[in-house]
């Protein structure tokens, strides 16, 4: 995997991240090591809550094909996919990419358990499923068997037996919302509310458009699929539109087997 920005020294190639062990990051065309993963993508340190994206699309912009994002990803996209859960306190995702994806519970991963524990961190990150209707399969063991509880967001006018049928599974649930609707600012603070400040989602569309729209994502990790799938897939955010865009800045950018994965932080 070769960095392409930034680049330090325009004489030397690309430059490559501190890693405190494996081989170097830059050697030729092969896998950073995980701990060279995790320097590249650490939360920023001493901030607030922070949101954070991880997304894939395709050359002509599809978020996902035949419903999934798998068709578009890699070896090295799964690698940083792991990676960024190894970094996170919670992982915020979408009923229906909970459906879609077949979401089981985040693992331990003994690649991570030092830099976890140093970090205060549990043994895995903690899912928070974003849902109105709790129109979910309790049964799953997304529910029923994680390492540490599901949470589940919703409204406060939310189904009563959905919400008795959730917490009958296992799941803690959170109110942050009217109605049965979900707001995205209030979710995300309720979530740091319990100590949950490195904050990840993957989604799905509809979810990134509500947060983009909220002006709560700080952080996009995008990584570029050099694929073409035509058709009519959604992009990888939906929803509601934005008055005037959202302007990031890229961070950084690294390359392997044509894909490329970005950094983009909030202007």
């Amino acid at each position: 995997m070769r960095r392409l920005f930034p680049v330090t020294d325009m004489t030397a190639g690309p430059a490559a991240p501190t890693a405190p062990a494996g081989p170097t990051p830059d050697a030729g065309d092969g896998d950073w090591s995980l701990d060279a993963l995790a320097d590249a993508y650490a939360y920023p340190e001493g901030a607030g809550p922070w949101l954070r994206a991880n997304m894939v699309s395709s050359l002509d912009g599809a978020g996902q094909h035949e419903g999934r994002s798998q068709p578009l990803s890699s070896e090295t996209d799964m690698r940083i996919f792991g990676t960024l859960r190894g970094l996170a306190d919670v992982i915020v995702v979408g009923a229906e990419t909970v459906r879609l994806e077949g979401y089981r519970p985040a693992r331990a991963r003994e690649a991570f358990a030092e830099r976890r524990a140093a970090a205060g961190q549990g043994p895995a990150p903690v899912i928070a499923v974003v849902t109105g209707s709790l129109d979910l399969d309790f049964s799953l063991p997304l529910f029923t068997a994680p390492l540490v509880p599901t949470l589940v967001l919703t409204g406060s006018e939310a189904p009563a037996e959905r919400v008795r049928a959730a917490r009958e599974a296992g799941a803690e649930v959170l109110f942050a919302g009217d109605g049965t609707r979900v707001d995205p600012a209030r979710a995300l603070a309720a979530l740091t509310e319990r100590g949950l400040r490195r904050q990840l989602t993957e989604g799905g569309p509809r979810l990134l458009g509500q947060f983009v729209a909220a002006g709560v994502l700080d952080e996009l990790c995008l990584t570029i699929s050099p694929t073409m799938t035509a058709g009519d897939a959604q992009r990888i955010a939906g929803g509601p539109r934005v008055a005037v865009p959202t302007r990031f800045q890229v961070a950084s950018v690294l390359e392997r087997d044509g894909f490329l994965f970005t950094r983009y932080l909030r202007s």
